[in-house]
């Protein structure tokens, strides 16, 4: 049996949470963009959730096999926590992603 989600990325690269997560920074306004790329048949609920907010970021429906695809910025700098999840009726799949703002680019 296949998994619901093949793999993640977060700003187009493989997400790997061991990894430094100075690749995948963003600053103010700059979107950051989420991919799932998902396997099985017939539907999926699709929605990334951010710690602290009262509505979902994103929120579809995804015919499988297909890509979700989830572009969001933020107004502020700090570090938050998005979670993706994708349930369709017999699976569900939950992944936290640490999201950091820098206050500017980096110089150099």
């Amino acid at each position: 049996m296949k998994k619901l989600v093949k793999l993640v990325r977060l700003n187009n690269l493989i997400y790997n949470a061991n990894r430094d997560p100075a690749i995948y920074r963003r600053v103010p306004q700059k979107p950051f963009r989420i991919q799932a790329l998902l396997e099985g048949n017939g539907r999926a609920r699709a929605q990334v959730l951010v710690e602290g907010e009262n509505k979902a970021r994103c929120d579809q429906q995804v015919t499988l096999p297909n890509t979700f695809t989830c572009e969001f910025a933020f107004d502020t700098a700090g570090s938050r926590v998005a979670t993706l999840i994708i349930e369709n009726g017999q699976e569900s799949y939950r992944q936290d992603l640490r999201l950091d703002v820098m206050e500017h680019e980096w110089v150099g």
